[in-house]
């Protein structure tokens, strides 16, 4: 059997999809990236390897996310795609007739509009806390629930709680003052998950027509509470897909899936990448008013790629070093 592998790199987590020659979903793997993103990649690898029979054969890897550059340096990645792409590719592959895609991850949320299966339109937020997971699991921690348990209590909400959403640290006044006030934990709960929707319509979503099918993707899609307020302010279902936590890496899978059929190759380095020592680095370059900062990759102290540079003078594709070293 060949399977194709995907690798999302963000600021909080890494997660790893393995799809087999139909697209299906085989293994799926979420670690914290905890601002070590090379030893992040690595040990996701090597738990994949030890998931996968010695038989079956690595066809394609791609990579997407924050750190999709670098992980794709590491890896040997067939395709290097931002997260819009990737995630438009697993929601059009698991919902064909998706119209808008809502994204909400632990330190940022994208929404993306599509229209006969093409993206026309997306935005991102990437500046306040109040509109991601983050804030959710600071105010979980506060009130001492688990993130499951903070979801659970919003259900039982019985009457409506405006919590002020637009700021993380006034939200977070305004819940103690709502708490101060009498109001129950359910309906403050469920105060912060609407704040948490409103915010997100407001800056992320602000213009965009909100058509369906809609599908809610990201790691927040798994908290029922946020789901539940999106459905009320749009008034029409909202659909969470299965593996709605890991859809860049299933979208980066696919698009490594269809690079390697155009190209009948690979560049995956092996599971042994796993053991590889690689050192980061980055200059400034003094070439030109740009000052450029180059990032520097090497492994084995042989430099295996660089990026970053608007002209091109410092550049290193890591397949052309790649293709070099299989010909010698």
């Amino acid at each position: 059997m060949n399977i194709y592998l995907g690798v999302d790199v963000g600021s909080v987590s890494t997660n790893i999809a393995v799809l087999d020659d139909f697209g299906n979903v085989l293994h799926t793997l979420y670690l914290r990236t905890q601002g070590k993103p090379i030893q992040a990649v690595q040990e996701a690898l090597k738990q994949v390897a030890e998931k996968i029979p010695p038989r079956v054969k690595v066809q394609g890897i791609g990579t997407t996310g924050s750190g999709r550059m670098l992980a794709g340096v590491l890896v040997g990645a067939d395709t290097v795609k931002n997260e819009i792409t990737a995630h438009a590719v697993a929601a059009l592959h698991l919902v064909p007739e998706v119209r808008t895609i809502l994204e909400i991850g632990g330190q940022d949320s994208k929404i993306i509009i599509l229209r006969d299966g093409v993206v026309v339109d997306f935005a991102m937020n990437t500046v306040c806390a109040a509109g991601t997971g983050a804030f959710l699991d600071q105010q979980a921690a506060r009130l001492n629930l688990s993130i499951e348990e903070f979801a659970l209590q919003a259900l039982k909400s019985r009457m409506s709680v405006r919590i002020a959403g637009r700021c993380a640290v006034f939200a977070e006044t305004d819940m103690i003052h709502k708490q101060q006030t009498g109001h129950s934990l359910p309906d403050i709960i469920n105060g912060v998950c609407e704040a948490l929707v409103r915010n997100y319509m407001n800056n992320v979503g602000r213009g965009k027509v909100i058509a369906g099918p809609v599908v809610f993707q990201g790691g927040v899609a798994a908290n029922i509470g946020i789901r539940r307020a999106f459905q009320k302010l749009i008034n029409q279902e909202v659909i969470v897909p299965t593996h709605y936590g890991v859809m860049g890496a299933i979208g980066a899978a696919l698009l490594a899936k269809e690079e390697t059929i155009r190209t009948g190759q690979t560049f995956f380095r092996g599971f042994s990448a796993c053991e590889l020592n690689y050192l980061p680095h980055s200059f400034e370059c003094q070439g030109c008013g740009n000052l450029c900062e180059v990032i520097e990759i090497k492994i084995a102290d042989e430099v295996a790629a660089r990026w970053g540079d608007r002209c091109g003078k410092w550049g290193v594709d890591f397949k052309e070093k790649m293709k070099v070293s299989n010909l010698a």
